[in-house]
């Protein structure tokens, strides 16, 4: 699939989902925003947005390099694909997000 055509993206999903599809998976989130957006917009199927290794690790070293609060930027990261129609995040940051969440 082109990354860059997100009308074949969302033809995929339609035939994913007339193939018995119960949950739409966007992976990776954070280039894909605009998918979830638009899916959510699209169909009626609970959306998963799976935010991967490497969106973990780039924000982990920008931190670790003090360029950004880590805990500010993973509630941002996952603010926003939240934001952009993900009913389901899977994140390394999940442990995390729920203590920053609860406090």
């Amino acid at each position: 699939m082109d990354p860059a055509n997100s009308d074949q993206a969302m033809a995929e999903i339609a035939l994913d989902i007339a193939e018995g599809a119960d949950i739409i998976m966007v992976k990776p989130a954070l280039p894909y925003l605009d998918i979830i957006c638009r899916a959510n917009e699209r169909f009626d199927t609970p959306i998963a947005a799976y935010n991967v290794s490497g969106e973990y690790m780039m924000l982990n070293c920008a931190a670790d390099a003090g360029l950004l609060d880590r805990e500010a930027a993973i509630l941002e990261v996952l603010t926003s694909i939240k934001r952009a129609g993900a009913d389901i995040i899977i994140t390394y940051f999940a442990k995390e997000a729920a203590k920053l969440i609860t406090c």
